[in-house]
């Protein structure tokens, strides 16, 4: 979800142009590199893209809430396209005020996949399961997304983590299900269908775009994947709006802001660019905290009650996230 994209303690997205990276990616053969294995990051590179991730996570861990404000004066339609539209047309001034060239053609595929996954696909499924579900359920959900996206990277590329990776990761997921589980008292929601699709597509959006990232700046590969989708977002706004009913108020206003210039543009942005430095695997894990920081969100923003269990939870959702950084992925 409803996925962390990027900006340095002293870079801006102006900096971080089309120049520097173009001539390595054209040198490049016709496969992505991510394919082979990558030379380690050094220390510094590492705790840079950590921390770029980390932003990403913080990022998407306000975006059920957002969302949930959002659904106050618009449709889950209207949202979404709303969303999706806004982001498109930010995400279009910054290509068109960098003057960044077209993508390669071998690149477009992938750009594809990221836009069905992560503009569309997740913000979709978890938007129509916040109609059932709660913030606080659909977070603990949502957190099986770390694993999920370690999985489909480690498919799609070839490269295999450690099994001390593997386990820390799985203790992870299992602190997430049993939480889920004492959440839920062991009856999932109707939304949970939702939610689990919603897993797969971003996990694999997450994934393309990890893989681009180190070919292209982590805000164009969201840049262009907004470009991709701006004619729908237009036809879906023009249809949605019509026949939804629209209540603006502040929340509403807020809610959807937050959704395209936080989550969908600047989270994304910075979590592309987190991925290439440490790795799809390693900063899929830094997701393990997005459940607990949305729950705290979702207890100050939308007044939601939070379980006894929940400091237990983060605790050992912390030391899973400590032990799959330190694992070699």
């Amino acid at each position: 979800m409803t996925a962390q994209d990027s900006a340095t303690a002293r870079t801006s997205i102006a900096v971080d142009g089309p120049t520097a990276r173009t001539t390595p990616a054209r040198a490049t053969s016709p496969a992505l590199p991510a394919a082979a294995p990558a030379a380690a990051p050094t220390a510094g590179a590492s705790r840079q893209g950590a921390l770029l991730a980390g932003l990403g996570v913080l990022a998407f861990s306000l975006t059920f809430p957002a969302t949930a404000w959002g659904l106050e004066s618009f449709g889950p339609w209207s949202l979404v396209a709303v969303r999706s539209l806004l982001a498109g047309l930010i995400a279009g001034a910054f290509l068109l005020v960098g003057r960044v060239s077209l993508p390669e053609r071998r690149h477009w595929a992938g750009l594809t996949v990221v836009a069905a996954g992560t503009v569309v696909g997740f913000p979709l499924l978890t938007t129509l399961a916040l109609r059932t579900s709660t913030t606080s359920h659909a977070a603990v959900v949502v957190g099986l997304l770390p694993l999920t996206t370690a999985a489909l990277s480690a498919l799609r590329t070839g490269r295999r983590p450690s099994r001390a990776f593997w386990a820390a990761a799985l203790a992870g997921a299992g602190v997430v299900v049993a939480f889920t589980v004492q959440q839920s008292g062991g009856a999932l929601s109707t939304g949970d269908l939702y939610l689990f699709g919603a897993l797969l597509i971003c996990a694999a959006g997450y994934t393309e775009g990890g893989r681009l990232a180190r070919v292209m700046p982590g805000w164009q590969v969201i840049g262009w994947a907004l470009i991709l989708t701006l004619p729908l977002a237009v036809l879906g706004s023009a249809v949605a709006l019509a026949a939804e009913p629209v209540q603006l108020n502040a929340h509403g206003v807020l809610g959807v802001l937050w959704v395209a210039a936080g989550s969908q543009f600047f989270g994304l942005y910075v979590w592309y660019r987190g991925m290439a430095a440490i790795g799809v695997p390693r900063a899929s894990q830094l997701q393990l905290a997005q459940p607990l920081l949305t729950l705290v969100w979702a207890v100050l923003l939308l007044g939601e009650h939070l379980s006894p269990a929940a400091p237990l939870a983060a605790a050992g959702v912390l030391v899973c996230i400590a032990a799959t950084q330190r694992a070699a992925a």
